[in-house]
């Protein structure tokens, strides 16, 4: 009596095969018809369905499957598929469960193809069919990207969404007028002030600046990353950059890919306007190199230009910088003022102002408005009352869980393309234009990830800095209300520290008045109570603060 012949038939069919000829059911119709041609009985019935072929790893079925063959459940002698891509299309899944199967006597029969690997031929056959389909995806990924790179080498935008300052126009990429002067300042800010990443930001969103929302993005303050990745971009300066990001495989897995940020990477001349010149851009990146690197001082160590950078030239509007007058042989004591630098104003014309400002004497006064200020009942109940205060930070928490929505939905996306591109039947007369549409929608949705990464950044950034903002503030508060107790007993550098905290820039008189008072005006980077309602500039016409004035230099 002739054995029975016993099988397994297994079946796989993406989302994106559900058509005749590939969808589950044609499948198993097929699988049925040859069984019963070749007198073979069906022992089991397996199905994997909207499961990619990229690997194993998620397909229970086929792993149930074989689990079953390895404790010889039923005694099959063969497993059928309808065709070779439906077993798997990763050339070591398919040699590694072909090896696993026939180390317990079961084959693999491939219906639709003719492949039998219970013959050399056929076993021989899987082995070639499988590794050149994994090359030939892996050769249109390498065409895509080739044609990328030689898009961006002839200065052409290369895909995604347009920079923050620019627009696209037909897939090329012009200056945005609505948003192009947030750029130009972020440059002129880092640039020509001691401002940090977190400086800019916070000048951007104390003046008035507010960023155009785009692609889904809400939040329309500016982030430290913001600016980072502004200044960090050379499509500023007029050039394209290609590989600035990468997909690599991940270390310890077969068949897994992230996006990694390159330090070396190609820049090419680009075919769009640039916003800043080559010249600022490079004097950006020499900063941004700068970092940890300070100068050691070479003349008093504990000695600090308290009002460095804050204060302001009454002619030019640029920043007066400290300066040091060597001891003098007659009494050997160093001297140390606030002056001007800039030669030329930035209109081009010369500045006049040549005054040298003893710094002890203008220092003294700042602190004295300042303790005057703090004295007062409004300023001490005001500033009281925002001590503790919570800040709402539901809106922007309820911002950071849409942009997490957003995330999830388009790694979904992604994921559905990689199952198209491992389902295509190379046999389709289309498979290569079919291919080609693929892999640039599935790097598309990398440019629409990235972005959203960006904007999830910048939503988690603001978080943070509005919390430290309040912690920061506070201190900032408490520290106002112990002002003369703390200011006397700090060193020079700890009143530096303290004054940049909170004051964005004093403006002076040109010539000393005949109150002696240089101050003229101080803005403070956040509110300040005083006669009755909050304001950032302070100026000096206030009877209290000039009474201070006259006080302090009376007691010179």
């Amino acid at each position: 009596m002739k054995k029975q012949i016993k099988c397994y038939i297994y079946t796989r069919v993406s989302t994106s095969m559900q058509v005749e000829g590939y969808s589950l059911d044609a499948q198993r119709e097929k699988l049925r018809k040859y069984a019963d041609y070749e007198g073979m009985t069906i022992a089991g019935e397996y199905s994997d369905e909207g499961i990619s072929g990229k690997n194993i790893k998620n397909r229970q079925e086929f792993q149930r499957m074989m689990n079953d063959i390895i404790i010889g459940k039923d005694g099959v002698s063969y497993v059928l598929v309808f065709k070779l891509s439906r077993f798997g299309r990763n050339a070591a899944d398919v040699l590694n469960s072909l090896q696993t199967m026939q180390d317990y006597g079961v084959n693999l029969i491939c219906v639709d193809d003719g492949i039998d690997s219970s013959k050399d031929s056929g076993k021989l056959m899987i082995s070639v069919l499988s590794a050149v389909a994994e090359i030939e995806r892996e050769n249109i990924r390498a065409q895509t990207m080739a044609g990328r790179e030689q898009k961006a080498r002839e200065g052409h935008w290369n895909g995604g969404f347009a920079p923050y300052g620019y627009k696209l126009v037909n897939g090329e990429l012009f200056i945005a007028e609505d948003e192009v002067e947030v750029i130009r300042t972020i440059f002129d800010r880092y640039i020509h002030t001691n401002e940090g990443l977190r400086g800019v930001a916070q000048y951007l969103n104390r003046h008035g600046f507010t960023k155009k929302l785009r692609q889904n993005n809400s939040t329309t303050g500016f982030s430290t990353s913001f600016v980072k990745r502004v200044l960090d971009n050379p499509v500023y300066a007029g050039k394209i950059a290609y590989g600035r990001r990468k997909t690599e495989k991940k270390i310890g897995t077969r068949n897994e890919t992230h996006v990694v940020e390159q330090s070396e990477y190609a820049v090419y001349d680009g075919l769009h306007d640039a916003i800043v010149s080559e010249e600022d851009w490079e004097l950006a990146q020499a900063k941004r190199k700068k970092t940890g690197y300070k100068r050691e001082k070479v003349t008093d160590p504990n000695h600090a230009h308290v009002l460095s950078g804050l204060l302001k030239c009454p002619c030019c509007g640029r920043n007066l910088y400290g300066n040091v007058m060597r001891a003098h042989s007659r009494d050997k004591k160093t001297r140390y003022y606030y002056y001007c630098k800039n030669p030329v104003k930035a209109t081009g014309h010369k500045c006049e102002f040549r005054t040298n400002i003893e710094q002890s004497e203008i220092n003294a006064q700042v602190a004295a408005i300042i303790s005057a200020m703090t004295k007062r009942k409004e300023f001490i109940d005001a500033i009281k009352e925002k001590i503790g205060i919570a800040i709402d930070t539901s809106e922007i928490e309820n911002q950071l869980q849409q942009i997490d929505a957003q995330l999830r939905k388009a790694e979904g996306t992604k994921m559905r393309l990689e199952r198209q591109m491992d389902e295509m039947d190379p046999d389709d007369p289309h498979y290569d234009r079919k291919m080609s549409d693929l892999q640039r929608r599935y790097d598309a949705q990398y440019d629409k990830i990235e972005e959203i990464d960006i904007q999830r950044d910048e939503i988690a950034d603001q978080l943070h800095a509005l919390r430290q903002e309040k912690i920061s503030s506070e201190n900032i508060f408490r520290m106002l209300m112990a002002f003369d107790t703390l200011y006397e007993s700090f060193s020079e550098l700890e009143q530096k520290q303290f004054m940049q905290t909170f004051i964005e820039r004093i403006d002076i008189y040109p010539e000393r008045p005949s109150n002696g008072c240089w101050i003229r005006n101080i803005i403070f980077k956040f509110p300040i109570p005083m006669d009755g309602k909050e304001v950032r500039e302070l100026p000096l016409d206030n009877e209290t603060m000039l009474e201070s004035c006259s006080l302090l230099k009376k007691t010179m």
